[in-house]
């Protein structure tokens, strides 16, 4: 017998769609496409949100940096979501052991499928080296989530908060291990990420980005199986106490900044936190922010759902798909143009608009395609 803290997979809730989270999506993925077009066309463009990436004392130009910062929202908001969309998938399953099998195997197949995209298809669009980035983190966890989603509400919680509080010891004891240096082979795919070899990245590390899919399972969970009265309250406090620890944190400007301290007051200080690998101050500031978000377009689209073909509705409809294409064409046009690395913002925007304008099109045929299930492959993608 379940107790209420014990949850099953199942839930009462219809499997249907719901507009903010597919507006929110789309919203990042307009992000993504910035910071793509800049990695691209913008000879400026400044990543340096890692300890080994920023050298101390050295200026931060202003608008480079927040045009990525902005973009600092993606991977959190994606890899969450994922989390959310399959606590949707799975509710809408009937309680059987064919059906958990099923769900494992599916989970599996396109855990897999996700992850070895990276290595074999977008490393081609990111230059000559094999690089592990966001689609290996959501594969990953899709897989892990096989075992996980078994467990109570209060364990996920415990596990997914636990990853992120701790992540930063964890790095340091996984790197301690291996002899103080670097964390080695095994350590650079689940926790620290780093160059392993002559040309292959680990940018997205398994255990830190997993964190977030466990969170928007049980977020998910939570909002199908009405066990959440109130979701615009729950996500605008959730928001608000996030961004107050993140003040905590990043004030206090020791532990949970994974070594990527302030040098000073300034507002770019304060947002230049540690994406690689994740820090606490960095997954509170965009939690915060992503909950913020999602109380807000839980209100807009709380009587109506809006335009089914908005191109913010779309895309977020279609993110892998849209994701599995855009590099390369951003690729592909900056190498034809000449501009690889060579344009500025002027140049990236325009290849941003340009890859939206393309692709929106493309984006609806493939989801009218998808709806009308003629090709089960589809459903991986």
């Amino acid at each position: 017998m379940k107790t209420d803290d014990q949850h099953s997979t199942r839930g009462p809730a219809s499997p249907q769609r719901l507009p903010a989270i597919d507006v929110m999506r789309g919203i990042v993925i307009v992000l993504m496409a910035i910071d793509h077009a800049a990695h691209m066309f913008n000879a400026g463009h400044y990543v340096t949100d890692s300890f080994v990436l920023y050298q101390a004392g050295t200026p931060i130009p202003s608008v480079q940096f927040l045009t990525r910062w902005i973009t600092h929202l993606c991977a959190p908001t994606f890899i969450f979501l994922a989390g959310w969309a399959l606590a949707l998938s799975v509710a809408g399953r009937p309680e059987t052991p064919a059906s958990d099998r099923s769900t494992d195997q599916y989970l599996l197949k396109r855990g897999l499928f996700i992850l070895l995209l990276d290595p074999l298809w977008m490393s081609f669009a990111f230059g000559p080296s094999i690089v592990f980035q966001v689609l290996y983190a959501i594969g990953g966890s899709l897989i892990c989530m096989i075992w996980l989603r078994r467990l109570s509400l209060t364990t996920l919680l415990t596990i997914g908060l636990g990853l992120m509080l701790f992540g930063e010891g964890l790095a340091g004891l996984v790197i301690w291990l291996a002899g103080g240096s670097k964390a080695g082979l095994i350590g650079a795919f689940l926790v620290t990420g780093g160059k392993i070899g002559p040309s292959v990245y680990v940018l997205y590390p398994l255990l830190p980005w997993l964190a977030y899919m466990i969170l928007g399972w049980c977020c998910g969970h939570l909002v199908l199986t009405d066990r959440i009265d109130k979701p615009v309250t729950l996500f605008a406090r959730s928001g608000a106490y996030a961004l107050l620890a993140f003040i905590f944190i990043r004030g206090f400007n020791r532990y949970g900044n994974m070594l990527l301290y302030r040098e000073n007051g300034s507002i770019l200080q304060w947002l230049h936190v540690s994406k690689y690998p994740p820090s606490l101050s960095f997954a509170l500031l965009e939690l915060g922010l992503l909950f913020v978000c999602l109380s807000l377009l839980y209100i807009r689209y709380r009587n109506s759902t809006g335009s089914d073909n908005s191109p913010l509705r779309v895309f977020g409809q279609t993110a892998l798909f849209f994701y599995v294409l855009h590099v390369h064409l951003l690729a592909l046009a900056a190498w034809l143009l000449g501009l690889r690395k060579a344009g500025g913002l002027t140049e990236t925007w325009i290849a941003t608009v340009a890859v939206l304008l393309v692709l929106y099109p493309l984006c609806l045929g493939y989801r009218r395609i998808k709806r009308k299930g003629r090709y089960p492959l589809l459903r991986y993608l």
